[in-house]
């Protein structure tokens, strides 16, 4: 019997390409430091020898997993959805698979830091959205991986996020703009992890009627949560009942705006006739609904936070402390209009009309 015919190897193509078994291992993967010519010989010598890329056959070759690890505070949230929707094909087109660790309590999350299996079983990990204390965050220092950081800014480490600060200006300034000068904030309860995004918004919110000269007023700050119904409605209630309520509402993401939209109308409140209503995101939603945002694109942060990550295991001299700060884009829709005027105003002006 004919000896049983070997299978090509990592080592065959790059003996036949001129080139060391690594090289072959990045340009099988689609890595992109790799120059055009290197890469048409390795594939040509591939196609020759008929070799099927191998995982196994890179990860020894490498030490490498193949593996991008994503840690997330939750994945029921539009913005978490979209940014891996478009992560994943990011990464299979780039020949590597994507795992994702869902960290929704505080179980899970001392878990998690305790074993780090991500330790094992990835090339770098993506962390989203989380609020980490210094000892874990020294943690993940210690992968020996790259950790990039998105949706936050974190001192010193790779991360991807939008500026949530000029976001924040952005929607103020327009309600200020029309004439509003009782603005209130609705931020969220922080149980999904986008603490950061929810503190930075305040703070530009905050900055913006300060540098308008308008006095900050706690009361006009109330806590709410897309996900609590009852208690988005005894928010809105507070606002209603302050002395002077406000005459805008600036919603920290458009869920929660929808909601407080919602029970403004249930209160016969018109919006924007009586109260503007603006909301941050530009989920899919408010453009049905005609709503005012601020628009960030979650989908273009998963691929962009997915190219440093590729870079940052390929290239072990890239920028390890490298921010990638992405636009926001004020989106003016039909929830919010000039203030109304004060009552003695509106009565005078109908008075005079009359005559």
């Amino acid at each position: 019997m004919p000896p049983a015919q070997r299978h090509p190897t990592m080592a065959d193509v790059a003996e036949r390409a001129g080139v060391s078994a690594s090289t072959v291992s990045r340009t099988l993967r689609g890595l992109t430091t790799v120059s055009p010519d290197v890469r048409a010989r390795v594939e040509q010598a591939a196609r020759e020898l008929k070799f099927a890329v191998s995982r196994q056959a890179a990860s020894l070759v490498t030490g490498r997993t193949g593996v991008v690890a994503v840690l997330v505070p939750t994945l029921n949230s539009w913005f978490m959805g979209s940014a891996l929707s478009s992560l994943g094909p990011y990464l299979r087109a780039s020949g590597m698979e994507l795992n994702v660790y869902v960290i929704p309590d505080l179980a899970e999350r001392t878990s998690f830091f305790e074993r780090l299996p991500a330790r094992r079983n990835a090339d770098a990990l993506l962390v989203f959205g989380f609020d980490l204390t210094d000892e874990e965050t020294t943690r993940l220092d210690d992968l020996g991986m790259p950790v990039i950081y998105v949706s936050q800014h974190a001192d010193g480490r790779p991360s991807v996020y939008v500026d949530d600060v000029a976001g924040a200006c952005k929607a103020t300034r327009h309600l200020l703009n029309l004439g509003h000068r009782r603005i209130a904030f609705a931020p969220t309860v922080a149980a999904s992890g986008f603490s950061f995004s929810s503190r930075e918004r305040l703070l530009g919110y905050r900055q913006t009627l300060t540098e308008a000269g308008i006095p900050l007023d706690d009361e006009l700050v109330v806590t709410m949560s897309a996900e609590d119904k009852r208690g988005v409605a005894e928010g809105v209630g507070r606002l209603l009942s302050l002395r002077e309520p406000p005459t805008a509402v600036f919603a920290e993401y458009d869920e929660l705006a929808v909601c407080i939209i919602s029970t403004l109308r249930k209160a016969r409140i018109e919006v924007p006739e009586r109260m503007s209503v603006i909301g941050f995101d530009d989920h899919q939603m408010s453009e049905w609904i005609d709503l005012s945002t601020v628009a960030q694109s979650p989908s273009d942060m998963g691929r962009i936070a997915g190219e440093l990550a590729l870079k940052l295991i390929d290239d072990a001299a890239a920028d390890h402390a490298r921010h990638i700060i992405l636009p926001t884009y004020l989106i003016p829709r039909a929830t919010t209009a000039p203030a109304p005027r004060p009552q003695g105003e509106q009565e005078e002006a109908d008075g005079s009309s009359s005559l």
